[in-house]
């Protein structure tokens, strides 16, 4: 296969331009036919206003080649690709099927996958469906009447199903599988520019759709899916899972179900769980995260940094998604300092899981044509800060979160950042829907933060401005508490992805082992294979 990289052309320009410059760095005349398909489109603005789309591409014509540039031309023997190691040799006996429990990203595929591969998993969600958990998530906005087991973390699709969508991830291509996910995504109604944008991302109402097409898929394929089950133990014998206990919040039973496989995908927010996994004697360990306060701006003064064009028709018509950004920095005394979660054309919305604490996270739809970009600014803690506990970390979160309940009166508490500065009450708009995602009021945030937390955010904050000119504007609006970036605590596994327990299989963000959407995915695939091969070999 022939690969041509580097195709640059002016934001804007047709595919006959794009054609063009295929024809000249093959050095083909402009008559041949050729077919081909883009791999990746990335962006370069080092040179603002004047952008370019940056192409890879794939030629798929039998053309000879003679005289090319060798630059940026290659040819390889295939492209990466991914297929899942094993199959299912015969039906799966009732009390070997593997339990998955959660069914966001990570165990969404180690259960897609497994399904394909004839292995029949069954899903335990503590939450609701797509569509019910959405009418809670939209209720708890408009009313603040919290539903702890459905809301912005708990139901189907996990916390990604309410966030931006990003799919783009920092752990390369990890054996295809990366590839293969979006694949997936593509197959269940994602738009096709996911597999060849560089920074690819879906948003929520695009999301909500995928997560119901692939639990519909992964049920034809012989899998099973229970909502509103809750893990509230497990059961072992010689050192092996034997079964998992589930409440069904619809009636109130524990429920007892016979497996040799326990899949532990129960994201970063599942602190009862994470108690009742150490209670059993499940091994864990204290983790790093990071905490503060997400920031909104104008849309227009991230697209002036990045593209140096303020006005959205221009951007537009230049075929320009809307900017991002990514900021590090660091305190005198060596304290990281860093945006996180970036969300633009988006909202900041109450992702709170726990009546009496407020969390906030970052959301957008696919299109991201709201007028506001936000971004969490957090600050590095470790044991150190916190103690040196076990649960520490998470009581920390939960502190926070409670002290920002407080100062917001059960409503996400706001302050424009000059009145943060200067520890003054911020007279904030009555609405800030145009930003937001549940009430809000107005409230000072020095309260809700440790002075170490809040003195670092506002070291590094002028940094950030001259970064980005207006990013430490008088007027940018903080809202807290950013508390959840990472599970507070990491559940080790050996080289079978497995516990001391044989049997029981840590998975994705919760466990420690991902951040975000694609590498959760990534590593629900890779537990669903461990899961599969063990079945495998005890049959």
């Amino acid at each position: 296969m022939t690969v041509i990289e580097q195709i640059r052309l002016p934001a804007g320009s047709d595919e006959a331009a794009l054609e063009k410059e295929i024809h000249k760095k093959l050095g083909l005349s402009p008559d041949v036919k050729i077919d081909y398909r883009i791999i990746k489109r990335s962006i370069d603005a080092r040179k603002k206003p004047d952008i370019f789309f940056v192409y890879s591409v794939a030629l798929l014509s039998d053309v000879k080649l003679k005289k090319y540039d060798k630059r940026h031309v290659k040819i390889v023997s295939r492209e990466e690709s991914y297929s899942f190691p094993v199959r299912a040799v015969k039906d799966i006996p009732e009390n070997k099927r593997p339990v998955i429990v959660g069914f966001g990203p990570a165990g969404m595929f180690a259960a897609y996958e497994l399904a394909k591969a004839g292995f029949c998993p069954i899903v335990l969600e503590r939450g609701k469906d797509a569509d019910a958990r959405k009418k809670d998530v939209t209720a708890f906005w408009e009313t603040g009447k919290l539903n702890e087991e459905s809301n912005v973390s708990f139901g189907e699709g996990g916390a990604g199903t309410f966030s931006d969508g990003k799919l783009n991830t920092g752990i390369g291509s990890a054996g295809g599988r990366s590839k293969e996910i979006l694949k997936i995504f593509v197959e269940h109604g994602a738009p096709e520019s996911v597999l060849t944008d560089s920074k690819p991302h879906l948003g929520t109402d695009i999301l909500t759709g995928i997560v119901k097409s692939m639990r519909e898929e992964i049920i034809r394929l012989g899998g099973k899916v229970i909502f509103n089950a809750k893990l509230t133990g497990f059961t072992a014998e010689n050192g092996s899972v034997t079964g998992g206990v589930y409440k069904d919040l619809n009636t109130g039973s524990e429920v007892r179900i016979e497996t040799q496989s326990l899949c532990l995908c129960i994201g970063h927010s599942a602190r009862d769980t994470f108690r009742l996994l150490s209670d059993a004697g499940v091994s864990m360990l204290q983790k790093d995260f990071a905490v503060g306060l997400r920031i909104a701006h104008p849309q227009k003064i991230i697209d002036d940094y990045v593209y140096g064009i303020a006005d959205a028709k221009g951007r537009i018509a230049k075929g320009l998604p809307v900017a991002d950004y990514k900021l590090t920095g660091q305190t005198d005394d060596k304290r990281g300092v860093y945006s996180f979660c970036m969300c633009p054309g988006g909202y900041v919305v109450n992702a709170s899981t726990e009546n009496g604490g407020t969390v906030v996270n970052g959301m957008s739809y696919s299109k991201r044509d709201a007028d506001f970009a936000n971004s969490a600014i957090v600050v590095t803690v470790s044991g150190k800060d916190f103690g040196s506990g076990l649960f520490d970390g998470m009581d920390f979160q939960r502190k926070l979160e409670k002290a920002a309940f407080e100062a917001g009166s059960g409503n996400i508490p706001a302050q424009y950042y000059g009145d943060f500065r200067e520890k003054r009450i911020s007279k904030l708009p009555e609405d800030l829907s145009f930003c937001t995602k549940g009430k809000t009021n107005s409230a000072d945030l020095n309260g809700v933060l440790p002075d170490f937390v809040s003195g670092a955010i506002k070291e590094v904050m002028p940094h950030f401005g001259n970064r980005i000119k207006g990013f430490d504007a008088e007027d940018a609006l903080l809202l807290g508490v950013e508390s959840r970036t990472s599970s507070p605590v990491r559940i080790p596994r050996n080289e079978e992805f497995m516990t001391e327990t044989d049997g029981l299989f840590p998975c994705g963000e919760g466990a420690g082992f991902a951040g975000g959407i694609t590498s959760a995915a990534v590593d629900g695939i890779k537990v669903a294979e461990a899961v599969a091969k063990r079945i495998l070999n005890r049959l």
